[in-house]
């Protein structure tokens, strides 16, 4: 993307995604690591996105009193350090503009920031004092405009949901605080501190219950436990009051060296410690699947709802995994052309294309895939390429039986024309019928590239013959008719050989294929097995550092001796681990809940595909 472009415009106080935008997104296959940045306007956020995409212009900065980015901006970038990411830069509309006069537009705005971002930056200037965190009041709204599960989306109270603000602390992004314009030293009661304690300094929490200490606490208690990873950067000033305006078009040498070793810091941290993007359940973005975010997310404020995360991304799972299907199907069509063009094949070539590309089917469907937590995609993926496969069987089978019927045609040609010339029934003929019959028979078999149908084709042809064959053999008057009652005999057993060789050729190629088939659920089910199992290692990993950050919140509030706010942490800690026992079970849960339900539904789909094969073979 050569430059940023509108992702959610805002016009009239309300919010609509900007096709184009969702377009582009759609079409990012990468996982994508999201920083947005927010504060309030004219506070140069735009400038610290230009200088995370490595660019002096993009985000406009403009240089008056009024806010230049209206909406959400979105400028996607290679990623500087994540191999196959991409960098998703959301710069957002300024917070407190006056000519909006809106603070519940606000309030979306920020909502949109956090439900997209896996960092955001808080961007202000000066200080960080008792306005500068007020200004945050978005902050303490959240749970009133973001909801984590459906049932409590549904009761709009934050009550509802189990475990609490720790809920929350397991899909929100990291929380950087960008302090611009910074004068002041960086001292607390005559000592040294650093930028994370100067922040950690001013979200400390007073004592006592009045109103004043509970206005005072309620903002600083919403950042402490809604962001628990929290950094700080503090940027001095970039260059004199006179040649502010002029910022996006200074060239770097000429900003303050202070400023720019902060940037360059800023920087760093951003592209190292961003993680990437992931919902509820652990699974990580792609741009696609941010694209369908976006449009959730907007769609149900625009309907004056609440978002949610889970029933976002229940739905985002519904339009992946249907794609999943769709692209797994296409890559299992697309790799079977190769071998469909050289009908009839073997049954051993026609299998090692068929294993070989719903292997290839499997493989993408599972990357692509998400929260298939019953199998009912994976399900519709197999019966699919069952349906396609049988229908390739039908196919190959059909041109067997036209390439052998043509070439028993054209070997006989010669015996049909001398039957009709009444060659055979002279005297000593049916031996020279035989001889013919077995030489033309012989020839069928030294054919190359006959398919499966090859011995039933010849089963049939030489039914179709023993008529004629028996005629022959009446008509020869050399023959006695104790050696014509041989002859029969002999004829007949030809006929039953062939048929059992037939019937074997159709045996083999049965088994084969139930074979195939067996092989093939075999590996989705590890495959399957082995995706659930990294999802819930991933959601273990989201629960355990979501857990840590609240056990060392509430041993900072015993520290500071907020002994009654640290046991409604700890109540809130054993709800939340309550809350997840269930999906930490490990491989127990997954092998008495899961792989049964799954190892049905493929069952059923082989039983499908069996039925299918034996009503081909009947019909036949």
């Amino acid at each position: 993307m050569d430059s940023p472009m509108c992702l959610v415009e805002n016009a009239d106080g309300e919010l609509h995604v900007v096709p184009g935008a969702i377009k582009y997104l759609m079409g990012l296959n990468q996982q994508v690591v999201v920083v947005a940045v927010v504060g309030l306007y004219r506070t140069g956020k735009s400038y610290l996105m230009n200088k995370l995409a490595g660019k002096r212009k993009g985000f406009a900065l403009g240089a008056t009193i009024q806010s230049k980015t209206k909406g959400i901006w979105m400028w996607c970038v290679p990623h500087p350090e994540k191999r196959d990411h991409t960098l998703v830069l959301l710069d957002t509309e300024g917070l407190g503009d006056v000519e909006k006069g809106d603070s519940q537009n606000d309030a979306w705005i920020f909502s949109l920031a956090i439900l997209l971002s896996s960092t955001l930056v808080y961007n202000s200037r000066g200080t960080i004092d008792n306005q500068a965190v007020e200004n945050l009041q978005y902050v303490s709204e959240l749970t009133e405009r973001i909801k984590v599960n459906s049932s409590s989306a549904a009761s709009s109270s934050h009550d509802d949901e189990e475990g609490g603000d720790a809920q929350f602390v397991q899909f929100f992004p990291n929380f950087v605080w960008a302090i611009r314009d910074f004068t002041l030293l960086l001292e607390i009661d005559g000592r040294n501190v650093t930028e994370d304690e100067y922040l950690e300094h001013s979200l400390e929490l007073r004592k006592g219950g009045g109103k004043k200490s509970l206005m005072y606490n309620l903002p600083r208690e919403c950042i402490r436990n809604y962001f628990p990873s929290r950094k700080c950067f503090v940027f001095p000033t970039p260059t004199t009051p006179a040649n502010m305006p002029h910022l996006d078009s200074m060239d770097e040498a000429d900003l303050c060296g202070s400023f720019r070793k902060v940037a360059d810091t800023f920087c760093r941290f951003i592209f190292q410690e961003s993680r990437t993007k992931t919902v509820k359940g652990g699974h990580k973005v792609t741009g696609r699947m941010l694209g369908h975010l976006v449009n959730t997310y907007v769609e149900t404020i625009a309907k004056g709802s609440v978002p949610c995360l889970e029933n976002a991304v229940l739905a985002m799972a519904q339009i992946e995994n249907q794609a999943a299907v769709d692209d797994g199907l296409g890559v299992y069509q697309r790799g079977m052309e190769e071998v469909k063009v050289l009908f009839p094949v073997d049954m051993g070539q026609i299998s090692a294309h068929h294993l070989r590309s719903d292997h290839q089917a499997t493989q993408l469907f599972m990357k692509r895939s998400f929260k298939d937590e019953n199998g009912n995609f994976l399900k519709a993926l197999v019966v699919a390429i069952a349906k396609h496969y049988a229908d390739l069987l039908i196919q190959n089978e059909d041109a067997s039986e036209k390439k052998c019927a043509a070439l028993l045609e054209k070997l006989s040609a010669p015996m049909a024309q001398k039957t009709k010339e009444g060659i055979y029934t002279t005297p000593g003929g049916y031996e020279l019928y035989c001889n013919h019959h077995d030489n033309m028979v012989a020839q069928y078999r030294a054919e190359p590239i006959k398919g499966v149908r090859a011995e039933e084709i010849l089963e049939q042809f030489l039914r179709e013959k023993s008529l004629e064959k028996n005629s022959v053999l009446q008509a020869d008057k050399k023959l006695t008719e104790n050696e014509k009652k041989i002859h029969e005999e002999k004829a007949r057993s030809a006929v039953l050989e062939q048929e059992k060789k037939a019937a074997e050729e159709k045996r083999a190629e049965m088994e084969r294929t139930m074979e195939d088939d067996r092989r093939s659920k075999d590996e989705k089910l590890k495959q399957m097995e082995e995706k659930m199992k990294e999802e819930m290692k991933q959601q273990e990993q989201d629960f355990h550092r979501a857990l840590e950050c609240k056990m060392q919140e509430q041993k900072d509030l015993l520290e500071k001796g907020h002994k009654e706010k640290a046991d409604l942490m700890r109540q809130e800690i054993e709800e939340f681990k309550k809350s997840n026992t269930p999906e930490m079970e490990g491989d127990g849960f997954l092998e008495s809940k899961v792989m049964p339900v799954l190892r049905f539904g493929l069952d059923a789909a082989n039983t499908f595909f069996q039925y299918k094969l034996m009503k081909v073979a009947f019909m036949k």
